[in-house]
């Protein structure tokens, strides 16, 4: 089985630190943020297609030096395609049942059970879904039982339809190329409201899931992991922080250094930034 993972976007809301660095190689709780995406795939994913834009070079190196168990193959997304179109960019590889995943996603997907969930539905695809408090903010998901009936994007706080999100995972059926014209395409608005009578299936998800794209967001999924692992809210990674430095709710990258005093909250160090004895970061990319 193969997996797709979309990772063509240039990760605006992580600069700076995604000015030197392409958003799937972001270091998270110790290995790069799309590796958290690879390395929890089951074994029957043997294959692992990215498409990707933005500094594709690094990523290429990245994968050419190490070895994540599966074979990974990159296709270069020369422009922005929306998910559907760089989702049938790279169709010519995916030819039965695939997994395919917005690449900044961390979350605690069973994609086992995701799959056998799927094939027994029968349908065109499966989408995961989360449960969100104020679904405002998302594309909201409605269901009848477990088969998707329409979408609603963003909704008016109170005239949401559920409280159920899009989580940027999938199950498809290689049909759905069928219904993804060339261009610039968005799955979310242009593909499945149309193939909603092929049969469009929503499954919870459990456990825990995180849009990775921002700065508040990287910090939560770090948390998450962190605490996973039963250790606190700040990683420290090849870095450098003074005993009396206050750090929290935060990330120190590779080669980065806290002195004497300092004060950091809510904050990524960058690799190689140095914090100064005294100094105050707080709510901040700090390069």
């Amino acid at each position: 089985m193969k997996a797709a993972i979309l990772a063509g976007g240039q990760g605006t809301r992580l600069r700076p630190l995604t000015n030197g660095i392409p958003k799937p190689l972001v270091p998270l709780v110790g290995k790069p943020l799309i590796r958290h995406i690879i390395d929890p795939l089951p074994p029957e994913v043997d294959t692992v297609i990215l498409a990707v834009n933005y500094r594709k070079d690094d990523i290429q190196a990245y994968f050419d030096s190490v070895d994540v168990g599966r074979e990974v193959i990159l296709v270069e997304e020369k422009e922005p395609l929306g998910t559907g179109g760089a989702l049938k960019n790279i169709s010519e590889y995916l030819d039965d049942t695939f997994l395919a995943f917005n690449g900044d996603i961390v979350c605690s997907l069973d994609a086992a059970a995701f799959v056998e969930f799927h094939r027994r539905q029968g349908g065109i695809g499966t989408i995961a879904l989360w449960k969100v408090a104020d679904p405002s903010a998302f594309g909201v998901v409605a269901l009848d039982v477990d088969r998707v009936t329409s979408f609603q994007e963003k909704p008016a706080p109170g005239e949401e339809l559920s409280k159920l999100i899009n989580a940027g995972v999938y199950v498809f059926e290689p049909e759905i190329f069928e219904h993804i014209p060339d261009g610039v395409v968005s799955l979310e608005r242009g593909v499945f409201p149309m193939v909603l009578d092929r049969g469009l299936y929503g499954m919870n998800l459990e456990g825990h899931w995180v849009d990775c794209g921002t700065r508040d967001s990287y910090l939560r999924a770090q948390g998450i992991l962190l605490k996973e692992k039963g250790k606190g809210n700040v990683f420290k990674e090849g870095s450098s922080v003074a005993a009396d430095a206050d750090v929290a709710e935060s990330t120190v990258l590779t080669g980065a250094s806290v002195g004497s005093n300092a004060f950091v909250r809510n904050s990524i160090i960058c690799p190689g930034a140095k914090v100064a004895r005294g100094e105050k970061v707080v709510d901040t990319i700090f390069l």
